[in-house]
């Protein structure tokens, strides 16, 4: 009788803390405004990296190092990829940013979802809307994004890692002003 009752005890304060973690990512996500990071980006094996600001719901702006003057910027609706020589506008709901940059989305995701922990210091989740499937990560001393994987439109598979997290900083006004074309 007492293996059943630590037993029953030991699953209880399991989920008592996994609810603890997740309220704990959930309270962080509703506290962010926006965020700036550097990122390293993993695309089929071609590293790019480089800074990115976040500003929820659904926008981004992100210049790559050592790179074609690189940019990627969404203003909620549209994202535009923009280099010296090319440029790229898609619909932002085609794409898996359009999930990733909702944190109401996140939120009610993530209160649904079972979490798992990767290598004890990340807290992943992992997401299935329509044609998407995507895993996110959080911190889990910090509880703040650290990064996401999925694969874009071309099918490419795509790891991003965050680093050097700001939260809730005064932003340019234009930041996310979508540029035009050359």
């Amino acid at each position: 009788m007492l293996k059943y009752f630590l037993i029953f005890f030991l699953f209880i304060a399991t989920s008592i803390a996994n609810a603890e973690i997740k309220d704990k990512i959930v309270q962080n996500l509703k506290d962010t405004e926006n965020l700036d990071f550097k990122f390293e980006q993993n695309i089929n094996g071609k590293i790019e990296n480089g800074n990115c600001t976040i500003q929820y719901p659904k926008k981004i702006f992100c210049e790559y190092a050592r790179s074609n003057n690189k940019i990627l910027v969404s203003n909620g609706k549209s994202l535009v990829i923009k280099t010296r020589t090319s440029y790229y506008r898609y619909p932002l709901k085609k794409t898996a940013l359009n999930l990733i940059l909702d944190k109401n989305f996140l939120i009610n995701k993530i209160n649904d979802l079972e979490e798992r922990i990767v290598d004890n210091n990340l807290i992943n989740f992992t997401i299935f809307d329509r044609d998407n499937e995507i895993n996110i990560f959080f911190d889990k001393q910090t509880y703040d994004l650290v990064g996401w994987q999925n694969t874009d439109i071309y099918q490419n598979f795509n790891i991003t890692f965050l680093s050097l997290i700001n939260k809730n900083r005064v932003l340019p006004k234009n930041l996310f002003k979508i540029p035009i074309q050359n």
